[in-house]
């Protein structure tokens, strides 16, 4: 039993995707001549190379078995998919937008006759029904920034991550309509009959997910200084003690702490006594 991934084959999720699944463990065979499909580690994982906006229709129709995509386009395609995991990245808004010396400052505020430019007409269309707001979508596939410049549309609706273009280009918010992020998606059919192998890459990536901006931190100490160590040392359920066979009353201590707290953990723990303290990078974390 094989199953087929799909991945985005440019764009800002496609290299973090294709890392995802290498420090998961399912890394593409050919890294430099990148095909439309590509064997990986796995002998029974394919990967399949796709723009971003198909990948929710390819799993729907189990062209592919999983997808990696973003969940603007899951909702924009309107395809009835299993979102299996969020992958914290590609994080970004569906913004409500207009020029900075608009009269609107609200969805209230929008005209009857108002023109609304957009790469995410379906959205934006069930956004309107739902706030009643009777107005003309115009879809454009790119450069949609400029509509209100040059009497194309009042307003857009555009991804934004960071709000730096939408200032850049004189625009501003007024209502955000997605929360989006990265998810890895599944075909409903294909997670019940291959459950067990999707299973397996589920956990292979909610493992590196889970790994993220950890460090396990290892150290020897005195016995008679475990307990201040112990005191400091937070990790996921409590720190590890071993005994070093080689040294009398001394023991090994290690644990999982977050990557933001190893520089003041670790001045504390040499305070109380620590020695020989090692911090080393986590690939993956399984529950």
């Amino acid at each position: 039993m094989r199953i087929r991934i799909a991945v985005p084959s440019k764009g800002r999720i496609s290299e973090p995707a294709i890392r995802l699944l290498e420090n998961a463990g399912i890394g593409l065979r050919d890294t430099v001549n990148r095909k439309l499909f590509s064997k990986t580690q796995h002998p029974d994982i394919d990967v399949m190379f796709s723009r971003a906006a198909d990948i929710p229709e390819f799993v729907a129709d189990g062209a592919a078995d999983l997808g990696i995509t973003g969940l603007d386009l899951i909702v924009e395609r309107g395809r009835d998919v299993e979102i299996l995991e969020d992958l914290k990245y590609g994080r970004a808004d569906l913004v409500l937008a207009v020029p900075e010396d608009s009269p609107i400052r609200g969805p209230h505020d929008i005209p009857e006759d108002a023109v609304i430019a957009t790469e995410f007409p379906g959205i934006t269309e069930n956004y309107l029904r739902r706030k009643n707001i009777k107005a003309e979508i115009v879809e454009l596939t790119g450069s949609t920034e400029i509509a209100p410049f040059i009497g194309v549309a009042d307003l857009i609706t555009d991804l934004s991550s960071t709000g730096t273009t939408l200032r850049m280009n004189h625009l501003r918010v007024v209502d955000t309509i997605l929360e989006s992020s990265v998810k890895l998606i599944a075909n409903r059919d294909s997670y019940h009959e291959k459950e067990g192998l999707i299973e397996e890459v589920r956990t292979g990536i909610r493992g590196v997910i889970d790994a993220e901006g950890k460090r396990l931190v290892m150290l020897n100490v005195d016995r008679d200084n475990l307990d201040n160590v112990k005191a400091l040392m937070p990790g996921m359920t409590g720190p590890t003690v071993s005994e070093v066979l080689s040294d009398n009353g001394v023991v090994a201590v290690h644990a999982v702490v977050d990557e933001k707290e190893v520089f003041n953990l670790v001045n504390r723990l040499k305070r109380v006594g620590a020695r020989d303290i090692l911090v080393v990078p986590i690939e993956r974390i399984i529950a």
